[in-house]
This record gives structure tokens, sequence and C-alpha cells, in this order.
């Protein structure tokens, strides 16, 4: 027989309590919860039939049916507490134990791998985070024996001393300093750090240095060409002859033969105005170097690097997300003879910009908007943006980071996204206060830390060709061929416009017409003039076979 209870002896009980719902409580609850009444000397048995009218009793005894309920059922305290640190997210991310905290020469964590990989296995019922068939490409950077031959010569050569000015944006900027190479070893020249002009739209005024790590830059590319940080002393009161005027997609052929006499004389050559001068069909060692310049010389300055990939580690951290580099600028509706399409206000906001400065028209003026529109030279809006990403698969929870500068109309310009995916955040939102406030007023570094964050992204997206998109799917090529979604504008809008085709129709053929534009390999030489860091693939990558014949 089982021993009946001593109500009398003194024993201490203790209730554990998850510490969210601590924090939840008013201290009052806390003390009417944890601090015994004061028992009454005139009572011998306090705790009986009295003690069960006590609403304190009562109170507690629904308090922990409660909390037992809960733990059975699973639920998660979490939903007690909105708070996050991150405005983007749902909830505060929880920290992930046991990885090791070693940093790549990239300058990504292992955590920030291994979180990347995790989430694409865990999501892997859905088609829309698939990722396509690199088809066994790697990156391949094999150069020939000639050129190897040569380059103790040319590093070692202290005669000739190419100065470079690079104008734009920070992607366009890059593009010129990877021609700003290869032309330097196609004259043997050392190439002193290319000065970057201050951006007339911008007023950035980042030097190099701010924007790129110099001492990577010069380290990767030792063996290819002399880097200096300035001209050296004997050269510093050269007058450098000065070029303007270099035609568009010049071969090495007529490099050397227009420059090579003039830098030999004067040891110092100066040239203006790189954008898209050099041939983009290069022989294959310089087409390796544009690669090797591109994606593994130019890397970002290490502040850059580190909130960059804080920011995607932040978007990471609740599972896989989407990057969108959204072109909605007023500059650009205004450059490309497009309309945004948010109201007659807008529209006449754009055609006077237009008419006042019609040097800013870059596209074809002989064609009218519609026009331009079905050939898929505008940008697409947030609606059609919403509607092609619904049209893939893109679920509803999905989180997406937008790229780009904020748009005309502001968030109402957004508001078609928002609304069908509401977890939708930029830069800005997913910063903790005061972590922008060193790259104020510094659109380059800005354009930066967008594109890290778009380049980890599981899926990216374009909504408009453009240098940061072409960048970036030449570097997701190179990383392996990551999901890179190439709105087929010029076919698709015809279906945007049909507004009696029903959506499950409209779906399926959104999604045939894009089936081979989701990143996967292509090769360069289908097309002359492509970019080989754009379609990395036969001069820069290879499949295992293949190493070393290309």
């Amino acid at each position: 027989m089982a021993k009946p209870k001593n109500c009398n002896a003194k024993k201490q009980s203790y209730i554990s309590v998850p510490s969210q719902i601590i924090n939840s409580l008013s201290s009052s609850s806390l003390q009417s919860l944890l601090v015994s009444p004061k028992k009454k000397k005139s009572t011998r048995f306090s705790f009986g039939y009295n003690s069960c009218r006590s609403p304190r009793v009562w109170l507690l005894a629904l308090f922990l049916c409660g909390l037992v309920g809960m733990l059975r059922l699973g639920w998660n305290v979490d939903t007690l507490i909105h708070f996050s640190p991150y405005p983007c997210l749902l909830t505060q991310p929880k920290p992930r134990l046991g990885f090791a905290s070693s940093t790549h020469k990239d300058g990504t964590g292992d955590d920030f791998l291994m979180m990347a990989n995790n989430n694409s296995h865990s999501h892997s019922d859905s088609d829309f985070w698939e990722q396509p068939d690199g088809m066994g490409y790697r990156p391949c950077l094999d150069f020939s024996a000639e050129y190897r031959r040569a380059n103790e010569a040319i590093v070692k050569d202290r005669s000739r001393y190419l100065l470079v000015v690079v104008s734009g944006g920070m992607n366009q900027q890059r593009n010129q300093i990877v021609d700003a190479v290869v032309i330097a070893r196609i004259l043997g020249a050392a190439l002193v750090v290319p000065i970057l002009q201050v951006n007339v739209i911008w007023g950035d005024e980042s030097e190099f240095s701010d924007i790129f790590d110099f001492a990577h830059f010069k380290r990767v590319l030792a063996n290819d060409v002399r880097i200096l940080s300035s001209l050296p002393s004997t050269h510093i009161m050269t007058r450098p002859v000065e070029e303007k005027r270099t035609p568009l997609h010049v071969s090495p052929q007529w490099i050397r033969a227009r420059y090579l006499k003039r830098i030999n004389r004067e040891g110092v050559l100066l040239l203006r105005g790189l954008d898209s001068r050099l041939s983009k069909d290069l022989p294959p060692d310089l087409q390796k170097l544009r690669c090797k310049v591109a994606f593994q010389a130019l890397r970002f300055a290490p502040p850059i690097l580190e909130l960059g990939n804080k920011l995607a580690r932040r978007m990471l951290s609740k599972g896989p997300y989407i990057a969108l580099h959204l072109r909605m600028e007023k500059d650009v509706w205004v450059r490309t003879g497009c309309l945004p399409g948010l109201s007659k206000e807008y529209d006449e906001i754009i055609h006077n910009e237009r008419r006042r400065r019609p040097e800013l028209l870059t596209a074809r003026s002989n064609m009218t908007y519609h026009e331009r529109k079905l050939a898929g030279l505008c940008p697409l809006n947030a609606f059609e943006v919403t509607r092609l990403l619904k049209a893939l698969g893109a679920p509803r929870s999905a989180k997406i980071y937008w790229a780009g500068g904020q748009p005309l109309g502001g968030k109402e310009a957004l508001s078609p996204l928002t609304r069908e995916f509401p977890n939708l955040c930029n830069k800005e939102d997913l910063a903790l206060p005061g972590e922008l406030e060193a790259f104020a007023n510094k659109a380059s570094i800005l354009a930066a830390i967008d594109y890290i964050v778009s380049e980890k992204s599981n899926v990216f997206m374009p909504s408009h060709g453009g240098n940061m998109g072409h960048a970036i799917q030449g570097y997701r090529a190179y990383a392996g061929h990551k999901k890179y979604i190439t709105p087929n504008k010029r076919h698709m809008l015809p279906y945007f416009l049909n507004s009696s085709l029903p959506e499950a129709e409209f779906n399926r053929i959104i999604k045939e017409l894009h089936r081979e534009s989701l990143g996967q390999p292509e090769l360069r030489t289908g097309k002359a003039g492509r970019d080989v860091t754009k379609y990395p693939v036969p001069e820069c990558m290879c499949t295992n076979v293949q190493t070393h014949t290309i």
C-alpha cells in the first residue's frame, strides 16, 4: 500500500519557466507567482479547504496547466515576443552552434557556406529553389606556355607605365579596370592603380582602395602585370601621353600599333574612357586574364565585404532568398525612353524631363514607348516582376532582397511586389542602426554591398539588363552556375497584355519561355561579341575531362 503524503512536510518546489515567458510578465505578476503568502499563526493546517478557495492558487494552477498544454502541443513560445533586430525578418535569427568560424580567402566564413548549403538542401521540395545543372563546368585558367614564359620579362620591366581613369558607376568601373589590366599586359607595361573619376550624378569621391582590396588585387596579378600604387619618382615629372579617342572594340594588334611606340618613347601613357573600348573577342590567354581579374583579383575592401556578408547571412538565416536588381529609378526611365506605368502624373514627369534634357535619352529615338516595350527594351515594373515571379513558382513566403536605387514613386511603386511577397527588403531595412553610416553618400560602396548580397542569393533576377546584372551573371556562372533568371521580355510581354488568358495557362507559357533562361551553362563562342566575364564558358571554365585541353 502506498504511503499517504505528509502535507505537513516542509518541502521546496521549483517550477521551470521559459525565459521568454518570464520576460513577458510584469514584476507584480512574478511576485504573485513566486512569493508565498504569509502564513497565519493561528492555523495549523494551512493547505486545506480555505487554501483551495484562494484566487492565487487558482491562478497558479491555471498558469501551470496552460504551460504544460503549450509544451505538449509543441507551441513555439517565440511567438510571444515579436521583436527582431532585423526589420526584414519575422523572428530573431537563432545562433547556429558547432560551426567553425574560420574565414576563407574571399572573406566568407565556414558558417556562411554551411548555411547556404543547408538552405539549398532543406528546400529541395520546391522547384523554384532548384539550381541549374552546371554540366560539370569548373573554373579553368590554364594559361599557355608562351604566356607564362613572357611573365618574368613583363613583371620586371621598369620603362613603361600605364595610367587609366575609369568612370561611371561601380560595376561600370569594374569593367574598365578589367580592360585596363589586359591593355597593360598587351603593352608589357606596369599598371598604376586606376583613378576613379568622380561621378557627376552621385558625387562619389571614393578611391580604388575604398572599394577594392588593393593588396589582394596586386597579389593575385603578381605574375601577370606589375601593379603599382603610384608612379615611381623617376617618372613623376613626366608628362604622360594622353589618349581620349580610343574607338570601340579595338584588338590587341590595334593597341600595339597605336600605343606601343608612344609609351616606349614617353614612358607613361594615360587612357581615359575605356568603357567597351577593348574587343570582347580576344586570344584565349587574354580572355583568361579578364576572368582572373573579374572573378579573383577584384575583391571588395574588407569593411565592405564584412558588412555585405553579414547582411547576406541575415537573409540566409531564415532560409533561401531571391535577390532582385530593380531598375526603376527616375534616370533609368528617362534614359531608356520608357514609362514607369504608375500613373499619368509620373508619366508626365518622365516626358518633361526627357523634353528638357534630350541628351539623356540613350535608347533609339525613332521608336515609340510601346515599340520599345514590345521589343523588350524597357525595364520591368513592379507589377510585371511580381507576375513573372509568381508564374515561375516563387512562394508567397519567399524572402526577397531588392538592390538598386530608390524607385520613382517611392514605396508606392513597389506595392504590387509587397502585396504578393510581403518579405521584401533592401539594405536599409536589413542593416542595424549605424551599420551604413560610414558609407553614407558613397554610391559605389552601397552598390558593392548590393552586389555581395545579390551574388550570395539562392536566386537572382534583374528587371533590366545592365552592368550589375551582367557582372553577377558571370560571377554566378563562375561559382558553379547558380540560378539566374533572365526575363524573356520580348516574348513574354504579349502574354502579359492578354487579360483573357487563364492564369494556369499563363503560368505554363511563362515557365516554358524561361526553361532555358535559368542560369544554365551557355557558350560564349556561340555569338561573337559576347563578354567572357558574362559568359565564362569555354575560355575560363571547363569540365574535368577538358581541364588541360583548352
